[in-house]
């Protein structure tokens, strides 16, 4: 009986030491010298495979609980491109209008969060129609492995279907501003490129920006951008980068940096930086009012 307890022990001590050894480690943040040389590659690509990348999952903290009470806005369901359906969270103007805004998610998906800012911007602008479009088909996590998963599977070719597919259902003279953050601030400058002439203003908040010079040239608004200093995926040398860029190409650039890490702007971040917020928000309805 013993020597069945020193054997059981000693299997225990065993399987510890193991476990300990052979553990995954923790992944590290996205390195400064990935992050620019990723500018190299296809941009919608890099977005998606962003999530793919170690420590990207990280530098998301897992979001409060927040429900969203009395939303102003109903789901909607329109055809893209491609044939399939898509989706979005619609709040119509008060009044016939063709000033549309997009609200593009962030890492998480179209969540109650992304609502509330529909409704917020809907409430704080002049008589506008709001589209949050739904990036994931459907797809909504507060798990940041799951959201990563479901930014991976987000294949470039189907999220440009689901931009053509709110301008359609925005209608071709309807002149298009867009905002976004993270994933969503990436994909708010897109919209904006994939919109064309129909393009009014584009909002980005710490999101990948466009490295290709010949599609920054074809952007036809002015863009606003805030990004964090903090901010370990996209860096302040990758935010120089672009607004240079951004200026060689001949196009009207706004950036505004914070002293504030990834995702400062959500209130159920755990890194939310109430006065940077504030401040990036008062700018963004400035910069659409004088737009509108």
């Amino acid at each position: 009986m013993k020597n069945l307890l020193l054997l059981s022990a000693a299997a225990f001590l065993t399987a510890v030491v193991l476990g300990y050894t052979f553990k995954t480690p923790e992944p590290k943040p996205l390195s400064q010298a990935c992050a620019i040389s990723c500018f190299n590659a296809e941009t919608r690509e890099m977005i998606q495979q962003d999530a793919a990348r170690p420590g990207f999952a990280q530098l998301h903290e897992n979001p409060r609980y927040f429900k969203l009470e009395n939303p102003l806005g109903k789901p909607v369901s329109f055809k893209s491109p491609d044939g399939m359906d898509a989706q979005g969270y619609f709040i119509p103007a008060k009044k016939k209008s063709n000033k549309w805004l997009l609200v593009i998610q962030e890492f998480w998906g179209l969540n109650d969060y992304i609502k509330k800012e529909a409704d917020t911007y809907y409430s704080e602008l002049d008589n506008v129609n709001v589209l949050a479009l739904d990036m994931y088909d459907g797809k909504v996590s507060a798990i940041r492995d799951s959201a990563a998963a479901y930014m991976r599977a987000a294949k470039p070719e189907r999220l440009e279907n689901i931009i053509k597919a709110g301008l359609g259902y925005a209608g071709s003279n309807a002149k298009i501003y867009t905002v976004g953050w993270c994933f969503g601030g990436g994909w708010s400058l897109q919209a904006s490129i994939i919109a064309g002439k129909q393009a009014a203003g584009c909002i980005m908040y710490y999101g990948r920006p466009e490295n290709n010079m010949e599609k920054l040239k074809t952007i036809n608004c002015d863009v606003i951008g805030f990004f964090g200093n903090q901010d370990k995926g996209i860096n302040p040398e990758a935010v120089n980068t672009f607004e240079k860029n951004m200026k060689e190409a001949g196009k009207n650039i706004s950036v505004y940096r914070y002293d504030a890490g990834h995702g400062f702007a959500n209130p159920s971040n755990p890194v939310y930086n109430k006065d940077a917020t504030e401040d990036s928000h008062k700018k963004a309805i400035a910069f659409l009012k004088e737009r509108m």
